[in-house]
């Protein structure tokens, strides 16, 4: 994997040289962020609405755009806002507690006074316990605890990110406190606790966007570009744009296809599959990954907001050809490149045995109301956009030194 030093201003004079618009990628990030989609959680309307917005898209660049639906199980939603108080103190939902995802669906304010893990009965109590581990839930539910407060971490804004997949709801009622609040709590005993927890788990209905440029020669190169435009979704009087994940990701592959779709010989296969339902398990990619022609090489994007050191680039199936020329184009851009964890869409396609790789440039205020549009950068942009389109030309140019056909 290449390790060339940070070259944010070569790989954007090499962007540029390709005709790249960091104006265009950034349009379309703050269009996929606007209020118009609601956080584009799967299933929702928001989420439907993007999906059509993104297939004129590819219509518009020439592509033969299908929509392709999917049943989606087991996803978590909030009915309203949950609520917390201890003593007569009103804590925030997201700032200093959040849902847990294997709480007990809670729709009115459940009283009960403060107890500790150790407290001779739980009956009645919201308990302040370490983890909701299995023996700790089974107590609750056998003592008639009012509910659970478990200790969570938060990032380093202050938030906590939001999770709409998980365990089962259970028959418990759980909240997860900020770390240094929980700790607090253990001077609080006593206290009366009201709490609600209005989530439940639903089926829903994702949508694929995919999109053909061309098919390829017998034997030739296919190359499939994918990244997933579904978010975690708006709470109920809070705002998650979803602007880094993953509509940054989804900006670049447009961007990418809009490039190399003239430019590729005739051929060459390239398509481009905008995703849905990656955050509540890569649905949308594991619904799609066996309809994909073997041979074919995956390029996922998800997150391209803020290069670092490095892009993570993340392997899966039979992708040395694919890592070389990923190298390559690294060391041709100046993009810096470095093995890491991609726990995306390209693993689906890689556990059906396509080539496959990961590449992440950064999501900052992943998963909250911090992940604006402005947080997005048009260099970053431009960096991954370089990046993909010199990885095809070098898979293509690669393949025809191997005297495959073009």
């Amino acid at each position: 994997m290449s390790t060339a030093s940070p070259r944010p201003l070569a790989a954007e004079a090499a962007a540029a040289r390709g005709g790249a618009s960091a104006e265009a990628m950034l349009a379309t990030v703050h269009e996929l962020a606007s209020d118009h989609y609601s956080g584009r959680r799967i299933g929702t309307p928001g989420g439907q609405a993007a999906a059509l917005w993104l297939a004129e898209q590819l219509r518009s660049l020439g592509a033969a755009v299908t929509l392709d639906s999917f049943e989606a199980s087991g996803v978590k939603e909030l009915q309203a806002t949950p609520t917390l108080t201890v003593g007569h103190r009103q804590l925030v939902h997201r700032r200093d507690f959040a849902e847990h995802l294997s709480s007990a669906e809670v729709t009115e304010p459940r009283s009960g006074p403060l107890s500790s893990a150790d407290a001779d009965s739980w009956r009645g109590g919201w308990i302040a316990v370490t983890a909701a581990d299995v023996e700790t839930v089974a107590r609750a539910e056998a003592e008639q605890a009012a509910g659970l407060l478990v200790r969570r971490g938060v990032d380093e804004a202050g938030w906590m990110p939001k999770m709409i997949a998980g365990p089962p709801m259970g028959q418990v009622a759980i909240l997860s406190v900020r770390t240094e609040l929980h700790a607090e709590l253990a001077g609080s005993a006593g206290a009366m606790v009201t709490a609600s927890a209005p989530m439940r788990t639903v089926t829903t209905t994702g949508t694929n966007v995919c999109g053909v440029f061309g098919e390829p020669l017998p034997g030739g190169v296919a190359v499939l570009l994918t990244a997933h435009f579904d978010g975690v979704g708006d709470d109920p009087l809070l705002r998650h744009p979803a602007a880094g994940d993953n509509a940054s990701g989804v900006a670049v592959v447009l961007e990418a296809a809009r490039l190399l779709s003239p430019r590729l010989s005739g051929g060459v296969g390239l398509a481009v599959a905008l995703l849905d339902g990656e955050e509540v398990g890569a649905r949308g990619s594991a619904h799609h990954a066996p309809q994909v022609a073997s041979g074919t090489y995956v390029i996922n994007v998800d997150g391209a907001a803020q290069l670092g050191a490095a892009a993570a680039v993340e392997a899966g199936g039979p992708a040395e050809p694919l890592l070389a020329a990923v190298d390559q184009a690294g060391r041709l851009t100046g993009v810096p490149l470095q093995a890491g964890a991609m726990a995306s869409d390209n693993r689906r396609y890689a556990a059906v045995g396509l080539p496959a790789i990961g590449i992440g440039m950064g999501m900052p205020g992943y998963q909250t109301t911090a992940e604006t549009p402005d947080r997005v950068e048009g260099r970053t942009l431009l960096a991954a956009t370089d990046l993909v389109t010199a990885t095809v030309n070098q898979l293509v140019k690669n393949s025809a030194q191997l005297g495959e056909t073009p």
